[in-house]
């Protein structure tokens, strides 16, 4: 490798050459403030230069951190940053640690301060080499009392994954690899499933060494974080993998992969009711922040599923009793409207409300229910909403905290500080669709008898079988009909419009149910529930079992 940058210390000042050109002399000056950088020319004039920097400053401090990472000159690159201290050791690991050499990075044009490009390199260990590329970018910023052009540090500047804290490693792995299979054994990966990668490296990270595998040599990112999973990068000598069940299901797996990707930001989860089995999992973008799983937000009218098993089993209303549904109400000063304001005519039953999604029906039941905490209690105690789910990955598990007035209100048509995501969505439509709560797992119980979380009670039968029935009829002809046409069977549905504060188009939330399958789906600014997220959960629900 050609060295393409070195520090010669003359007369106590830094000389930085890369590729044969003299940079110029830096004494080394400490800077308090953040982004501040630490070398200051010995030839600069007094003042010092701000504002953005220019596109050839630009050009030259990116390819002088480039030149000096490519020589595995640390120091040298961590000079050019505007943080030293957390650059150096990071860089340095890069070829001590992670065994990374014959670097080549390709810079691609520059956009504004920012700067792609593309690293080529090789991995070598005990003998054994493997390529590794990838793509990063970092971003040119001005010192603050240097006033130099610095890379504005972030361990993603050395690799896109790599966070604060983590390491870059390579060696013999921790812990060996697994051969994760459906339920059926169709062997599951993350090439051919993307979405699986956190799920695959989690499952691994818990069950790989009881598994029955030995380890293999391995390039990896081991996270500060200890509860969370190394990423592996290159696989340098495979081990022996041990098997581990999952309940998932290749043929749903596939579908929901597939049309996630019509959406920039877009997630969904099946569940099998009859015993909480996920079936499937996606996220668009796949990589990164498993949103399907661990995120939190408001969803919208798919929540009145759980909103109208609590009217109902408290006896405020049935299927076929007529309800109020104008085109606006007001609830101690907070005013809810419908969707475009439409309205019911007089007469109109709670399965129509139901169907329509009419949000001023069930803020008229308030009244009623003579307890704020009425649904938080339903929540909690029917549905498993916020009990400590056992899945075998992390989950967050859904929230539906105590509120009065107002946010109480709110909370009826999902919104206010109600907290889902569409694990939690598709768990409430399979209690829905059996009356029972069954904790979601993603892998068997009997794989680590871990105790899963359990409801205190089921619905009444009577409620059960009401809820299936507006949930078919919004299916039928309500606001799911359009999205669910194509999916057979005994089938359900329920549509949701997130609103979002400062967000122009709401989230589009549909959850719904074919047979023994349910399915939930959200996709961000997506509008109506039935026209994004609804043939998001119909391509699922087809394609499982």
């Amino acid at each position: 490798m050609n060295s393409g940058a070195k520090v010669a210390v003359i007369g106590g000042a830094f000389v930085l050459v890369a590729g044969g050109i003299g940079y110029g002399a830096y004494s080394m000056l400490g800077d308090a403030g953040g982004g501040g950088g630490g070398m200051r020319s010995a030839s600069e004039s007094s003042k010092v230069k701000t504002g953005p920097p220019s596109a050839e400053e630009i050009a030259e401090t990116s390819k002088s951190f480039f030149d000096a990472w490519t020589a595995g000159d640390a120091t040298a690159a961590a000079l050019l940053t505007n943080n030293e201290a957390g650059a150096e050791p990071v860089l340095a690991s890069y070829g001590e640690d992670a065994r990374i050499g014959e670097v080549k990075i390709t810079p691609g044009p520059a956009v504004g301060t920012k700067v792609p490009y593309t690293v080529k390199a090789t991995v070598s260990y005990d003998g054994k080499s493997k390529p590794l590329s990838y793509a990063s970018e970092l971003t040119v910023v001005r010192g603050l009392t240097t006033g130099k052009a610095l890379v504005d540090w972030a361990p993603t500047v050395v690799h896109p994954q790599l966070t604060e804290g983590a390491t870059l490693r390579t060696g013999e792995s921790s812990t060996p690899t697994i051969e994760a299979v459906d339920h059926d054994g169709t062997v599951l990966t993350k090439e051919k499933y993307p979405s699986l990668g956190p799920i695959l490296d989690t499952l691994r990270e818990k069950y790989g060494k009881s598994a029955g595998g030995s380890a293999g040599i391995e390039t990896w990112i081991e996270p500060a974080d200890e509860a969370q999973p190394d990423i592996t990068l290159v696989t340098l000598a495979k081990g022996r993998p041990g098997k581990v069940q999952t309940t998932l299901d290749a043929g749903a797996q596939a579908a929901a992969e597939q049309t996630v990707k019509k959406y920039a930001q877009a997630s969904v989860v099946a569940v099998k009711p009859s015993t909480g089995a996920i079936r499937a999992v996606a996220n668009n973008p796949a990589t990164g922040f498993n949103a399907a799983l661990q995120g939190k937000q408001a969803p919208g009218s798919t929540l009145k599923i759980m909103t109208a098993a609590m009217l109902l089993e408290k006896g405020l209303v049935t299927a076929n009793k007529a309800v109020e549904c104008p085109e606006e109400a007001i609830w101690q000063g907070r005013r809810f409207h419908n969707l475009k304001n439409f309205s019911l005519p007089d007469g109109s039953t709670f399965t129509q409300s139901f169907a329509r999604s009419c949000n001023t029906a069930f803020i008229k039941l308030i009244d009623d229910t003579k307890d704020d905490a009425a649904l938080p209690k339903i929540a909690r105690d029917v549905f498993g909403i916020g009990l400590d789910w056992q899945t075998g990955v992390v989950t967050t598990d859904g929230s539906v905290p105590e509120e009065v007035g107002g946010e109480a209100a709110a909370q009826y048509i999902g919104q206010g500080t109600v907290q889902m995501n569409v694990l939690n969505m598709a768990s409430i439509t399979a209690t829905a669709r059996t009356g029972t709560f069954r904790q979601p797992v993603i892998v068997p119980q009997s794989l680590d008898n871990r105790e899963l979380a359990t409801a205190s009670r089921s619905l009444p039968t009577s409620v059960t079988q009401q809820l299936n029935t507006m949930m078919r009829a919004t299916a039928a002809w309500g606001t799911g009909a359009k999205a669910m046409a194509s999916v057979g069977g005994d089938k359900g549905a329920k549509t949701g419009s997130a609103e979002v504060d400062g967000q122009e188009t709401s989230n589009s939330w549909f959850t719904g149910f074919s047979d023994d399958l349910a399915a939930a789906a959200v996709v961000q600014t997506g509008g109506h529930g039935g026209d994004a997220a609804g043939p998001v959960v119909a391509e699922v629900l087809k394609a499982g079992r």
